[in-house]
């Protein structure tokens, strides 16, 4: 291996220290209370989805300062950010009240023919008929609806901690390992699929069948543990909300398709972004406000990791290579919390002559540890982002969410190893 460039060290340090940053926004917001005069950045500094993207700054600076202007400017040309403008666009589509209330009406009336108390099928149908849906829909929709859902149900109301880390451990695992039903939703199973030839009957027979049984299971067990923590999500909003007509719903429906189909080309479905804002400008009643903002800082934060992450080949690569197929099923699970999980599949693409028994293992350890943090999986930083108003101080706890993700991610552990 050849010695790592100034910029590639410089490169992972500073990714270090944004994997530490997430981990410590909390303190910046502690910061923001005792230090008022200064509060606007211990603010900045304090969003999780600024982290990546104001080290990525810095980086950029360094690369300005040491290589000159062409250089830095080719190394971000280079960068594929095709990713972050998906997330932004699907965010947005899917956080519509025309969406939300056909996503709703599904959730509500599979669970009329549940034989349970109302309130529990519907937290167990967010946490697992949701996530596999993400298989169609992609992960990042699947994760901005059930954040949503569980935002203007679950959490309208003021509930314990352990329900709140509980749910949300449960969510981003289920979000992605519920994705690998389909070659397209999950982003560590996109990267790879093309290259390898995995179609859908291939991601079905080797990692879907055993995901869905891991998000039922986990989804179940959540839902019998907080059962008495429960009863209020079948609760009717005070003031009823004005029905959007089934017409504006098909339009906002064929739009998130549309976007999805079009997923690989960022030219297309952010002119048909376009295009569906000029819509909701024009049938204005019958929208709530756009979720811009949230979409915007979870897309900053993606563009952050892309522009960091690029610079992490020349030591994640090795690690992952020294392994066997059964090592870098466990490696990839613990690398995803410090990474994201779409990076390393990107990584074992770029390498050939791997066996099928290796990619499988790969990809699998990838979508497993995809729940462990914030920055493991790409749609995490959605569900933050809508769920985050929820939490003390208004800021998602890195360790409550390990804390929180960990026996599910376990269960998904057995899952793709024993099953």
């Amino acid at each position: 291996m050849n010695s790592p460039t100034t910029i590639q060290i410089i490169g992972a340090t500073l990714f270090g220290l944004a994997v530490l940053h997430t981990f410590s926004t909390k303190f910046f917001e502690h910061l923001a209370h005792t230090q008022p005069r200064h509060a606007g950045i211990w603010h900045l500094l304090g969003e999780v989805e600024v982290v990546f993207g104001f080290w990525a700054l810095v980086l950029v600076l360094f690369m300005f300062s040491i290589n000159g202007k062409l250089e830095a400017t080719a190394y971000l040309e280079s960068r594929n950010f095709t990713e972050p403008m998906f997330v932004f666009a699907i965010m947005v589509i899917a956080g519509t009240k025309p969406i939300l209330q056909f996503a709703d009406g599904l959730v509500r009336t599979v669970a009329r023919f549940m034989p349970l108390q109302r309130g529990m099928a519907l937290y167990f149908l967010v946490l697992a008929l949701v996530p596999v849906l993400g298989s169609f829909i992609t992960e990042p929709a699947a994760m901005t609806l059930a954040a949503l859902i569980l935002r203007d149900t679950l959490f309208s109301r003021e509930t314990s901690n352990t329900l709140k880390y509980g749910t949300i451990g449960v969510l981003f695992v289920n979000i992605s390992i519920g994705g690998t039903l389909t070659p397209f939703a999950a982003p560590p199973v996109l990267m790879v699929a093309a290259k390898w030839n995995w179609d859908m009957w291939f991601m079905i027979s080797t990692f879907g069948w055993k995901a869905a049984i891991a998000v039922v299971f986990n989804a179940g067990v959540a839902m019998l543990i907080f059962r008495e923590q429960l009863g209020h999500m079948a609760a009717k909003p005070s003031v009823k909300p004005v029905a959007v007509p089934f017409s504006v719903v098909m339009v906002h429906l064929c739009f998130l398709v549309l976007v999805v189909v079009f997923a690989h080309h960022p030219v297309l479905f952010m002119g048909l972004f376009l295009f569906f804002m000029g819509f909701t400008t024009a049938y204005q009643r019958h929208q709530n406000p756009l979720i811009l903002r949230e979409a915007l800082l979870v897309a900053f934060f993606l563009a952050g990791l892309v522009v960091l992450g690029g610079l992490q080949q020349w030591w994640l690569e090795p690690v992952l290579m020294r392994m066997d197929a059964n090592a870098v099923f466990f490696g990839a699970t613990a690398l995803t919390a410090i990474t994201d999980n779409a990076a390393l599949t990107y990584l074992g693409s770029l390498v050939e002559g791997l066996s099928l028994e290796f990619k499988t293992a790969l990809v699998a350890g990838a979508v497993t540890g995809g729940g462990l943090t914030l920055i493991a999986n790409a749609p995490n930083p959605a569900g933050a982002a809508i769920l985050k108003e929820k939490f003390a101080d208004n800021a998602i706890h890195p360790l409550g969410l390990l804390v929180g993700a960990l026996p599910p991610t376990l269960v998904a552990v057995m899952a793709f190893k024993f099953l």
